[in-house]
């Protein structure tokens, strides 16, 4: 699946898309549990892929944040020496394994985080953002919504002007460092000058059509409707069990002075919290593996009706059509052939 495709999770309620990447970005940021961590990082990769493509996940959210999952794995331990096995000594102090293995718990955390910010961006588009928090704190919902929309349509402009340097040969990889440099700060001084202007013309835009102004109505599309209602309370009903596996300690993890992890050996309250966790992380993907066995049913059932000879389909389908006496005649006569040579 390389190519990006609607998705049925992202057809619903701006407040059950929002409720829902809240719900998995605040427990992955602070729910430090191993388990729970790998079905987050699991969950998001393949939501990501389906919405994405499996190329631009790898090549932006694995490949580009691997270095720093790295940094942060290191820094940890080199500069807090909680835990009681000590593994080696540097000048800094101690390392310890327990300050490693939660090196690498933060750096897990950070890069599921991004991975699931990758899918918010997605799915919560400007719009929904705005419908949202428009009538409530226009002026911030606006900000935010811009500054969500900065990191693509930066990328995606500076793409563009590099092209067109890039045919004036003042491009990056064009003449010797002194040149590169002056062609590098050519190119993001035009960078800086349209992201300028284009916050301008969007203040004014906005400006223009009384945003923010008091009494302002607004057109919106979205309606809270059954299938938003089920599904949210499908989330009510795990995230439930999940915090309560939370406030039990079936879900918990302790890495300062030792490693403790809840939930092992597994207990029913934790497998319970494992199934509920994976329930939430895997909802929208197998929400949309769900829509598109029955499209295929659907088509399925469409194409063999299609298929099917006229006088096999059902009566009450089929549109009634006044017919003159030799259209009549005509028509049983065929009906004749195609029996006769049936038989």
């Amino acid at each position: 699946m390389a190519n990006k495709k609607t998705d049925v999770f992202a057809a619903c309620h701006p407040a059950v898309n929002f409720f829902y990447f809240l719900l998995v970005l605040l427990t992955t940021m602070f729910v430090s549990h191993p388990v729970l961590l790998a079905l987050s990082f699991a969950g998001a990769a393949s939501y990501a892929i389906r919405l994405k493509g499996w190329k631009s996940v790898v090549k932006f959210n694995m490949l580009g944040m691997i270095p720093a999952m790295i940094i942060v794995a290191f820094i940890n331990p080199a500069f807090n020496h909680y835990g009681v096995t000590t593994l080696f000594y540097l000048k800094t102090g101690p390392v310890t394994l327990e300050a490693i293995v939660y090196g690498i718990v933060l750096a897990s955390m950070l890069f599921i985080a991004i991975l699931w910010f990758s899918c918010y961006n997605e799915v919560m588009t400007t719009d929904k953002f705005v419908y949202l928090f428009g009538r409530v704190i226009p002026s911030l919902s606006l900000v935010l919504s811009m500054v969500f929309r900065f990191v693509p349509r930066f990328s995606q402009q500076l793409k563009v002007i590099r092209n067109s340097q890039k045919s004036v040969g003042r491009d990056l990889s064009n003449g010797n460092i002194i040149q590169k440099v002056k062609h590098g700060i050519t190119l993001f001084s035009i960078l800086v000058t349209w992201a300028l202007e284009n916050a301008i013309d969007t203040s004014d835009s906005m400006s223009a059509r009384g945003y923010g102004l008091k009494g302002r109505t607004a057109f919106s599309i979205f309606r809270f409707d059954k299938r938003d209602g089920i599904i949210t309370g499908i989330l009510l009903g795990l995230t439930a069990v999940c915090f309560s596996g939370f406030y039990t300690g079936a879900a918990s993890a302790q890495y300062n002075p030792k490693i403790i992890i809840g939930g092992i050996p597994v207990t029913p309250q934790s497998i319970a919290v494992y199934l509920a966790w994976a329930g939430i992380c895997f909802f929208p993907f197998l929400l949309g593996l769900w829509e598109d066995v029955v499209f295929r049913r659907l088509k399925a059932k469409a194409n063999m009706e299609r298929n099917l000879p006229w006088y096999m389909t059902d009566v009450r389908s089929r549109p009634v059509v006044l017919q003159t006496a030799d259209a009549q005649n005509t028509a049983a006569g065929q009906y004749a052939a195609e029996w006769g040579t049936n038989e």
